[in-house]
């Protein structure tokens, strides 16, 4: 599971409904990583390269791993993590201020909430077995 990229650079276009960055491997690298953190302790089928075998799981790593760049870029994280630190971030037309905690898993990732969502319908948030 550990060092697969879960989405492509296409998904992520159809994901946000918008180009891909420049960067777009590197963040999905990143997020791909976050998500393999939030889910150390889940349990499901995979083959021997480490990939999932069942579709529905194939498509909500995906989803939640566009789901956490679209996040990061939102929030104008770098995929380091370092903006959430911060208190007020403003990217073009958005705008976000104060500090509320996004939804942790496992490894206290600082989830992105519609990755949370993703990965919470296909049953796959820590001591759920699929």
């Amino acid at each position: 599971m550990a060092g697969h990229v879960h989405a492509t650079p296409e998904q992520l276009t159809a994901w946000t409904g918008q180009p891909a960055p420049p960067d777009a491997d590197r963040l999905l690298a990143r997020a791909s990583e976050d998500i393999d953190d939030a889910l150390l302790t889940a349990v499901y089928a995979m083959n021997s390269a480490g990939m999932p075998t069942d579709p529905a799981v194939v498509t909500a790593l995906a989803d939640a791993t566009c789901a956490q760049v679209e996040y990061q870029l939102a929030t104008g994280d770098d995929g380091t993590g370092a903006a959430g630190r911060w208190d007020s971030v403003s990217i073009g037309p958005v705008s976000l201020s104060g500090r509320k905690d996004a939804p942790t898993a496992a490894g206290d990732v600082d989830l992105a909430p519609r990755a949370h969502r993703a990965l919470n319908r296909a049953g796959l948030l820590p001591g759920v077995i699929w």
